[in-house]
């Protein structure tokens, strides 16, 4: 999937663990480890948005969009 999940990344940086997260947005610890694997289908906006307000980010720090050949190639330049 083009889509990368930097959460894990993000937590290393702000030295929070994904327990201390999990509590503070309300959600299950194997629920944000879905979410840190990638392996969802989707992200409610108030659960982005409570842990970017937790982690001090911005929803573009947690996820990044990565060009496959395929986008490339399908470019009109």
């Amino acid at each position: 999937m083009p889509i990368i999940v930097n959460l894990d990344v993000m937590l290393a940086r702000r030295k929070v663990r994904s327990k201390e997260l999990a509590e503070a947005i309300g959600i299950t610890e194997s629920n944000l480890s879905l979410l840190k694997s990638g392996k969802v289908k989707g992200v409610r906006f108030s659960t982005l948005a409570a842990i970017c307000r937790h982690l001090e980010c911005t929803p573009g720090d947690l996820l990044a969009y990565e060009y496959s050949d395929a986008d490339r190639d399908g470019e009109d330049g």
